[in-house]
């Protein structure tokens, strides 16, 4: 389905919104705080975001779809280190006070307002087809497992070791340009149980009695993230006859997968007859959520999306963006489930955990 015109409130939030969502997890001032002032964690999301200015800069330079690409990309860097720096003076001015969405949505708007449209686009082909080599491998390692509850807990695994190939952290996109992501490594080398927020164990028994009819997954990054583990997951609530709305964004942002960039995916990996490995996919939906970033503000979804979504039973929102840095306490009239690796040392912090360390947080709403 194809994004068009007005966007509406996700259905599933608690009404009514105003008092019940705020998208942004983390409180970055209270109304104490001095409105001229920064506060000290707004200055520090705006150092965090100040540091990717290099890696983002490097990838817009070396975008040839793009002319004079490394004059846009210093124009770029300069324009957008400006707007970091007036926030530190005054974070009232361009919208403020700034938040990870508002900083976000900024960097996005300066990249397309100097010609850039996609300055990721090389390394998501790259990886989605380093990715989709790799598919069957990852399926079939999953479906050996007998045990089905433990074939859960290994498909939720590979959803953390997917989600490390994240772009949008510094420290990761240079870790990503010396040897790439090894995606069987990951799965290995995921911090041990229990995580920060670890709620797996309720999520798993929920999980054998079938519960739910209709799933939809806010998706994240390309490549391993989203072909070695949201479809493998995605195709294991196929298995159990839960219909599954993968939710993509509409535009390019960092290295996120596109709603056209998804259904490009799926035509690969299903074979001749339509299927996933074996699995049926007519009960899988691909919509575009009509967001442009690598967080998302559930008040501000396409309406296709809201049509499709209107009568799930159980949302996942996945990533660090759509899921730890916002919505993590979003409350829906459904199950929920928030899953994603942190990759911020300013998040682990304030979740009092480890850089790395992983977020599996279960809502479950008791039916009657």
């Amino acid at each position: 389905m194809e994004s068009s015109g007005e966007m509406v409130a996700f259905p599933l939030l608690i009404t009514p919104i105003e008092n019940n969502y705020r998208a942004s997890t983390i409180p970055y001032r209270f109304p104490s705080d001095n409105p001229n002032k920064p506060t000290p964690i707004e200055l520090s999301w705006i150092n965090l975001f100040q540091n990717s200015i290099p890696s983002f800069k490097k990838r817009a330079e070396s975008d040839d779809t793009v002319p004079d690409a490394p004059a846009k990309a210093e124009k770029f860097a300069q324009r957008y280190g400006e707007i970091l720096e007036d926030f530190k003076k005054d974070p009232e001015s361009h919208g403020g006070p700034p938040d990870c969405i508002l900083l976000c949505r900024i960097r996005e708007l300066i990249l397309r307002e100097v010609g850039f449209r996609d300055i990721f686009k090389k390394v998501k082909d790259e990886e989605n087809a380093k990715a989709i080599s790799l598919f069957k491998d990852v399926v079939n390692l999953n479906d050996a497992i007998e045990e089905e509850l433990k074939r859960v807990e290994n498909l939720v695994r590979g959803i953390f070791a997917g989600n490390i190939f994240d772009l949008g952290s510094a420290t990761l996109a240079e870790l990503f340009s010396k040897d790439g992501m090894s995606f069987l490594a990951s799965c290995q080398n995921i911090v041990p149980r229990p995580w920060v927020i670890d709620d797996l164990d309720a999520f798993i028994a929920k999980w054998s009695k079938k519960p739910w009819k209709k799933a939809v997954i806010f998706v994240d990054n390309s490549g391993a993230d989203i072909i070695l583990g949201i479809l493998p997951f995605a195709r294991e609530l196929l298995r159990c006859g839960t219909q599954v709305v993968l939710a993509a964004n509409d535009l390019p942002s960092i290295n996120d997968v596109t709603y056209h960039e998804l259904l490009e995916i799926i035509s690969k990996l299903k074979d001749e007859n339509g299927k996933l490995m074996g699995v049926d996919t007519q009960n899988l939906l691909i919509a575009n959520s009509g967001n442009d970033l690598p967080v998302i503000d559930l008040s501000s979804v396409s309406q296709e999306l809201a049509y499709l979504a209107s009568d799930a039973d159980l949302v996942v929102l996945e990533g660090m963006g759509r899921g730890i840095e916002t919505n993590l306490y979003a409350q829906f009239k459904c199950d929920s489930l928030k899953i994603g690796m942190v990759k911020h040392p300013e998040v682990a912090q304030f979740l009092g955990g480890r850089l790395y360390d992983c977020v599996f947080k279960f809502n479950e709403v008791s039916s009657g």
